[in-house]
């Protein structure tokens, strides 16, 4: 069932407090462990979700992930070495592991020890990323890894890059799911009055939630009137501008945005006279406090231009330092202020519906909300 909701931005919603500021993470779900190129056959380390793995490539090129701990002694095994195949070596006495996690050798041991194991983990790769799931490993269905396909689309063109943010991955959901405050945040760049003045809808159905929005007839903030006049030199006027919010979980959102030349049928469907793009954005949870945001900028225009590609994605960047200078701001003062409740305005709409299909993801594994 599929239920929308519509509301102006600027009306004040029945204020509530929000049920946890430091939210758990599921592990039966998908979660982005590394972009492609980084997986190689030196074993690389990242924490996901607390959980420490070591990521390397089999002779084949599969990618594999191990916990990052020797079953011995638990030396880190992302400082070992990549043997033949898709053995990997402890650097501390020189076990050596198989793909699956399992010991093959034993120096000076003629024997190996039955119960010489360490975890392995289902890998997915796709869209450019590596995919991790930490879960119970039966229910790793690659079908359910979160649409990303623009990432990997001959129609569409882009880059991205990698943000540590010191901040809980729930609050880089809500700064994704309600963009108003481009307004305030990024004035400089895609922030408009406009944003805060507009309706906007919301729908939800099964694991994911829309957020739609649309600005008619307004000047284009200077990141869109840049984008208009490379695939339009010489832009002028007014155009029609969307952002269409996809979330999917536990932690994708990729965001349908663009402008167009005002009145030329952009809300219809004919995108024709504008330039669109997808941020595609997935946060991965590394701790209660930090998290690993991969993203990218993809457009479907002038695809051939390295120049457009570069500009953007370092354009992107500029404007998502400054949202990850507001998110770790606002982590600090959650930990500083521990008594104190969130409250909720009709612009969270999107985000509480976030909240909620993580709880019932969390509540069907029977772990607790609450990080800590």
């Amino acid at each position: 069932m599929t239920m929308t909701s519509t509301a102006p931005a600027h009306a004040l919603a029945t204020e509530s407090s929000a049920t946890a500021k430091i939210f758990n993470y599921p592990l039966n779900a998908w979660y982005v462990a590394a972009w492609d190129h980084e997986v190689t056959r030196k074993p690389l380390a990242r924490t996901i979700a607390d959980r420490k793995l070591a990521l390397y490539r089999a002779e084949d090129g599969t990618p594999i992930a191990l916990a990052d701990a020797c079953w011995h002694r638990l030396a880190p095994l992302s400082l070992g070495k990549v043997l033949d195949g898709d053995k990997i070596q402890c650097p501390y006495h020189g076990i050596v592991y198989n793909g699956a996690g399992r010991c093959v050798s034993m120096p000076a041991q003629g024997t190996i020890n039955p119960s010489a194991t360490v975890p392995s983990f289902p890998v997915v790769e796709r869209y450019r990323y590596v995919w991790v799931w930490l879960g119970d490993p039966t229910l790793a269905d690659p079908a359910t890894v979160p649409d990303m396909s623009q990432m990997s689309s001959d129609e569409w063109a882009g880059d991205g890059l990698t943000i540590h943010a010191k901040c809980n991955y729930q609050l880089v959901l809500d700064n994704l799911m309600d963009l108003t405050h481009e307004e305030f945040v990024h004035s400089s760049s895609i922030g408009q009055e406009e944003l805060s003045e507009s309706e906007f809808v919301v729908t939800h159905e099964g694991n994911r939630v829309t957020v739609t929005r649309w600005m008619l007839n307004i000047d284009a903030p200077p990141f869109w009137r840049k984008n208009m006049r490379d695939k339009f030199p010489g832009f002028e006027g007014k155009v029609d501008r969307w952002q269409i919010i996809h979330f999917e979980g536990p932690s994708t959102i990729c965001i349908d945005v663009g402008v167009a030349k005002a009145g030329t049928g952009a809300p219809e469907g004919d995108r024709s006279q504008g330039v669109n793009g997808y941020v595609m954005n997935t946060i991965t949870p590394e701790s209660a406090r930090t998290s690993h945001y991969f993203w990218a900028f993809m457009r479907n225009y002038r695809l051939e231009s390295q120049l457009i590609t570069t500009q953007l994605r370092n354009g992107v960047f500029g404007v998502f330092g400054e949202d990850e200078a507001m998110l770790e701001a606002q982590q600090a003062a959650i930990d500083a202020n521990p008594d104190y409740e969130f409250y909720n305005l009709n612009i969270d709409s999107g985000g509480l519906w976030v909240r909620r299909l993580l709880e019932r993801m969390l509540q069907a594994e029977g772990r607790p909300l609450s990080a800590g």
